[in-house]
């Protein structure tokens, strides 16, 4: 097993600490593997940083280290994944699932036609939430790296971030060539985004509610990802 590709899940439950050299895990992390999970004293789990490094450990309060620490290589291009903001709790489902796919960076904004108007308070809740959302998500999934998960901002600042491209049907193919794929509201982008003459990408033949196509997106970008020498995540 290449072990520097990230833990396998074979080695137990996956969880993250502040520090690998004297880790110790929160009280939701501990109830959760041994409430839920039903973990022993002396079971096997992993722990990583979040920072992309990770080792062996055996379950305990605290958890007693029971390997070296495994530094896994950055993922290269980075991908970050824009999406408008949408109704309900369909965000937090994104965002879940860009973490589980690999998603390096996710990136709520609000555009013309975003049907969403949050206040401040609402935003920095929400934040909150979809940044605990992405940590458990990156402990089942077994991600080494957190992703990187932005408060709501404007298309504008999407639209300035390097490698941006939007994602409509009747773009070009999607490649790694624009790594940052922005994903509009389900009104469909407006004249003066549109104004700002981005590449744009098609996902495939089918129109697409907006999380499918953010979920699209980063799945293409992570497949067409793998194989590279920083793969793992």
């Amino acid at each position: 097993m290449d072990r520097s590709a990230g833990p396998s899940g074979r080695e137990g439950p996956h969880a993250f600490v502040t520090d690998l050299e004297h880790p110790e895990l929160t009280t939701e992390d501990e109830h959760h593997l041994g409430r839920v999970l039903r973990l022993r004293p002396g079971d096997p789990l992993t722990l990583s940083d979040g920072r992309g490094a990770w080792r062996a450990a055996r379950f305990g309060s605290p958890p007693e280290i029971d390997g070296e620490v495994v530094e896994v290589p950055a993922p290269s291009p980075p991908i970050t994944i824009a999406f408008a903001l949408v109704k309900g709790e369909r965000p937090e489902w994104t965002v879940q699932k860009l973490t589980e796919l690999g998603v390096d960076v996710i990136r709520p904004f609000i555009a013309s036609r975003s049907v969403v108007r949050w206040t401040d308070e609402k935003m920095e809740r929400s934040t909150e939430r979809w940044r605990h959302i992405a940590r458990e998500a990156s402990m089942q999934s077994r991600r080494c790296r957190l992703p990187e998960v932005h408060p709501p901002c404007t298309f504008a600042a999407v639209a300035a971030l390097d490698g941006a491209a939007l994602a409509e049907r009747d773009g070009a193919p999607l490649d790694l060539a624009h790594p940052v794929v922005l994903v509009g509201p389900e009104g469909g982008w407006a004249d003066e985004e549109r104004a700002l003459s981005l590449p744009e990408v098609r996902l495939g033949p089918q129109v697409l509610r907006a999380e499918t196509a953010a979920i699209a997106a980063g799945a293409l970008l992570a497949a067409q990802r793998l194989g590279g020498p920083g793969h793992a995540s």
